[in-house]
């Protein structure tokens, strides 16, 4: 069994917080913005008792991004947390770190556009996540469907940001952030250590600007046939109930529960159908996808946005045919178990 400190009844935002702490961070660097706010607050309570732990408000995303930075370039296990706008503010320096190969953990709460609009909920920040600003979207993206999910992939992002020097974010929601429920603490193990890039003895250049294009373009072949190599060992999904199947789900995040649940009622009501939840967005396990549709006539992709998560799975199973897809897409509203399970009745 494996061990544990802890059972405890925590929201979502303070999972993340305790998460991020039995990894080792040190330094956190922020802005308020539902429905993260409650992270930034807790890291500042955290760090008024522990003088260790470093913790600074900035004026905006893009000055705690290349915080973050900085903090990480001096040997910190530094992070932040956003939604929404902020998420997009933070392209700038989440591309830096793609570029340059350094760290970077962010989660992120996502809420529905536009950017001052709704607060709560939506899965409409799949595609920034994945490929935001003019990079290759070298980047690893989980997507956590339930509160001990959520801790256990938050820590396991602070061993992957510095195990792989990538930028790496947990991409949660409105409703997993407000959540509250039981999550048991785990010990984090052995998380890949922080170690100073620059203020060695040796002095280190970590380039940044190319004024010719074949040079930048020799460092992007290199990094994304590293990053091909890294997704084989990264990438990951939670396959149930899909061999022999007549219906085939696919969700993630909060609805990837919806769905699970979903399951488990029609599979009691004798229903062959199964589900495909990606654990990582980016990479995305399309070969385990493929796999998990074999003999399979039907497909339901269902999300809170209107084909983001669509077309990556459509992408995903290119060359296989007769499929039919359905969609259930509700974009920045929730989705029910109850609603899957009528979907699917529709289709069997």
């Amino acid at each position: 069994m494996e061990s544990y400190i802890k059972k405890q009844l925590l929201t979502g935002n303070e999972i993340i917080l305790k998460a991020a702490l039995a990894a080792g961070a040190d330094a956190f660097f922020g802005y308020p913005i539902t429905p993260t706010t409650e992270i930034l607050t807790g890291w500042a309570h955290e760090a008024a008792k522990n003088k260790d732990l470093i913790f600074l408000q900035t004026e905006d995303e893009p000055s705690a991004g290349f915080g973050v930075l900085g903090a990480v370039l001096g040997g910190k296990r530094a992070w932040t947390a956003t939604a929404g706008l902020g998420h997009v503010l933070l392209q700038d320096p989440l591309l830096v770190a793609e570029a340059m190969r350094i760290p970077f953990v962010c989660y992120v709460g996502q809420r529905g556009g536009p950017a001052t609009g709704t607060v709560i909920y939506s899965q409409q920040e799949l595609n920034l996540a994945r490929f935001g600003g003019n990079g290759e979207g070298l980047r690893i993206v989980l997507g956590p469907s339930n509160l001990q999910e959520l801790y256990d992939l938050t820590v396991k992002a602070f061993d992957m940001a510095w195990r792989y020097r990538l930028p790496v974010i947990i991409l949660g929601d409105g409703y997993l952030s407000k959540m509250t429920g039981e999550v048991i603490l785990k010990s984090a193990g052995k998380v890949c250590p922080a170690k100073p890039f620059v203020g060695n003895e040796n002095p280190v250049n970590m380039r940044n600007c190319y004024s010719l294009e074949h040079e930048l373009a020799e460092v992007l072949t290199e990094n994304i046939k590293d990053f091909g190599n890294i997704s084989k060992k990264v990438q990951e999904a939670e396959v149930i109930e899909c061999a022999g199947s007549d219906v085939v789900i696919f969700a993630w995040g909060s609805v990837g529960n919806a769905a699970e649940a979903a399951v488990k009622n029609l599979r009691v009501a004798g229903k062959k159908v199964g589900l495909f939840r990606p654990i990582t967005l980016r990479p995305f396990a399309a070969k385990d996808a493929k796999n998990a549709v074999k003999n399979v006539k039907k497909i339901l992709i269902v999300e809170s946005s209107a084909g983001q998560f669509g077309r990556l799975v459509t992408e995903s199973l290119f060359g296989i045919s007769g499929i039919k897809v359905k969609r259930l897409y509700k974009p920045a509203e929730g989705i029910t178990a109850e609603e899957i399970e009528e979907k699917v009745g529709g289709m069997l």
